[in-house]
């Protein structure tokens, strides 16, 4: 598993992986997706959805809520 996939900034492998599974490699991609949806995927905590969420608000981008 590598440590950064694409775009995404680094949130730990668990929160990677289970981005991966979910078929999410990119900024844009999460940006499609609802916060507490994302924090459904096993693997994916608060801390990752913080890290998330700066890395989107520095693209003025923001979760689908």
């Amino acid at each position: 598993m590598p440590a950064q996939i694409g775009d995404l900034p680094p949130i730990g492998r668990p929160a990677n992986s289970a981005l991966l599974e979910a078929g999410i490699t990119t900024l844009a991609q999460v940006a499609t997706h609802r916060r507490r949806d994302l924090l459904a995927l096993h693997g994916v905590g608060p801390r990752a959805i913080g890290i998330l969420a700066a890395a989107l608000a520095e693209r003025d981008l923001t979760f689908a809520d």
